[in-house]
C-alpha cells in the first residue's frame, strides 16, 4: 500500500518526456547588433554594418495613348458648299420737298424711286419713312471781324434752339482761330442757353473753316447713326491749314453726316455790296466765293444752304431743316459694284412713274409743281482690309 502511494507520488512530480511532433521550442534572443543578416544579391554585405542596399532607378512613365483619327465626314451625296459673302449694304437717307413751299412729300412708294451707281441703276431692296430726332452739332463762326456777322449767328443760334425737342442732343461749338467747345450732346436746354449767352466778347478775328468743319467731321464720325452739323458763319477762310480740296475729300468721305449751313453777311452784302471799283469787286467776289463754299458743303451731304437777309426769315428757315431732318425716306440697296477699292461711287436718287419715265406732281388744282430731291452724292467703297 505504501509502495503504490509513493509511485502515485514520483508520477506527480517527475513530468512525463514530449514526443517530437508537439515540442516547441523558443529561440533564445540575440541582440540586434550581433545578428548578422542574410546574404542579398542587392549589395555587398559588411560585419559591422546594415546591409547597403543600390536605389533602383524609376521606371519611365508608359507614353500617352494616341489620339484617335478625326472620323472624316463627306458632304452628302457628294455635294460641295461654297461660303457666299454678301455686299455691304448700302444707306440713304432721301427727303423730297416741294420747291415752293419747302414741304416734305410722304406717301411714296418704293416702286417710284430710282437709283443709279455711277450710272449703273441699282435693285433697291427697302424704302420706309422715319422721323428720329437730331443729334446734331452746332458749328458757329464767333470771331471778332464784323459785329453784324455776329449778331446774325446768334439771331440763327437762338432760332434753332427754339426748334429743338426733348430727344434731340445737341452739342456747341464756336471756331475763330481754333474750334472751342462751348456744351459737349446735351438735351438740356438750360445748358444750351448758357452755352449761346457766352457768346459775348470774340477773340480772334480769324475763321478758319476748313480747319473747323474737318475737325467737327473727324469727332462726330465716332458716334453712331446720323449726324447733322448746323454750320452758321460767313463760309470765309483766312488761315486754315487744310485747302479747299481737303475739307471736300473730308466731306466726301465721311458718313452718315448732313451739313446745313447758314450764311451770316447777307444784309452787309446787300448794304455795300455791288459799289463797284477794286476794292469793292474783291469784297463782292470773296462774298460769293465764301457763299459757294457753304453750298457745296450742304449739296454734298444732301444737307441745304441758306444765306437769310433779315432775322424774320430765320424760323421758316429752321422750320425747313427740322422738317428735312425728322421726315426722311431710307433706302437700301446693295451695289452691283462689289469691289473693294475705295473709290469714291456717285450715287443719284431719282423719282419715275409705272412707266420709267420722270415722275411728276401735280397740287390740289391740278396743276405741276416742281419738287427737289435731297440726298448725298455718292459715298467711298470699303478697302479690302476694312
Amino acid at each position: 500500500m505504501k509502495f503504490r502511494n509513493l509511485l502515485l507520488l514520483l508520477a506527480v512530480l517527475i513530468p512525463l518526456p514530449q514526443t517530437g511532433r508537439a515540442q516547441t521550442s523558443t529561440p533564445a534572443t540575440v541582440p540586434a547588433q550581433q545578428q548578422q543578416p542574410a546574404p542579398d544579391e542587392g549589395g555587398p554585405q559588411t560585419d559591422d554594418g546594415p546591409v547597403v542596399i543600390k536605389k533602383k532607378k524609376d521606371a519611365p512613365e508608359p507614353p500617352p495613348p494616341a489620339a484617335p483619327a478625326e472620323e472624316k465626314i463627306k458632304n452628302p451625296n457628294g455635294a460641295n458648299y461654297n461660303l457666299r459673302v454678301d455686299n455691304p449694304l448700302v444707306s440713304l437717307d432721301v427727303s423730297v420737298q416741294l420747291d415752293k413751299t419747302k414741304q416734305f412729300v410722304p406717301g411714296l412708294k418704293p416702286a417710284q424711286f430710282l437709283v443709279l451707281e455711277d450710272g449703273v441703276e441699282q435693285k433697291v431692296d427697302t424704302v420706309r419713312m422715319t422721323q428720329t430726332p437730331i443729334t446734331a452739332v452746332m458749328l458757329l463762326e464767333f470771331a471778332a471781324n464784323n459785329w453784324g456777322y455776329i449778331q446774325d449767328m446768334r439771331n440763327a443760334s437762338y432760332s434753332f434752339f427754339r426748334s429743338l425737342r426733348p430727344d434731340d442732343y445737341i452739342a456747341v461749338v464756336t471756331f475763330d482761330l481754333k474750334t472751342h467747345i462751348l456744351n459737349d450732346f446735351t438735351n438740356n436746354k438750360d445748358v444750351l442757353g448758357q452755352a449761346l449767352q457766352s457768346l459775348t466778347i470774340p477773340g480772334f478775328s480769324d475763321t478758319n473753316t476748313f480747319d473747323a468743319l474737318y475737325e467737327t467731321l473727324d469727332r462726330v464720325s465716332r458716334i453712331e447713326g446720323r449726324k447733322y452739323i448746323i454750320l452758321i458763319g460767313s463760309g470765309r477762310d483766312t488761315f486754315s491749314k487744310l485747302t479747299l480740296d481737303k475739307i471736300l475729300a473730308k466731306v466726301k468721305a465721311t458718313p452718315n453726316v448732313t451739313i446745313f449751313t447758314i450764311g451770316t453777311g447777307a444784309f452787309q452784302n446787300e448794304l455795300y455790296g455791288g459799289r463797284g471799283g477794286i476794292g469793292g469787286s474783291i469784297r463782292d467776289m470773296n462774298y460769293l466765293q465764301a457763299q459757294n463754299q457753304l453750298k457745296t458743303f450742304a449739296a454734298m451731304t444732301g444737307g441745304l444752304s441758306f444765306s437769310p437777309i433779315f432775322q424774320g426769315e430765320l424760323p421758316d428757315v429752321f422750320a425747313q431743316i427740322n422738317d428735312s431732318i425728322r421726315n426722311q425716306y431710307v433706302l437700301t440697296y446693295r451695289p452691283t459694284n462689289t469691289k473693294p477699292d475705295g473709290t469714291y461711287r456717285k450715287v443719284k436718287v431719282l423719282l419715275v412713274d409705272n412707266e420709267g419715265h420722270p415722275l411728276k406732281m401735280v397740287d390740289e388744282k391740278g396743276k405741276s409743281v416742281k419738287y427737289s430731291i435731297i440726298a448725298r452724292d455718292g459715298y467711298k467703297a470699303k478697302l479690302p482690309v476694312e
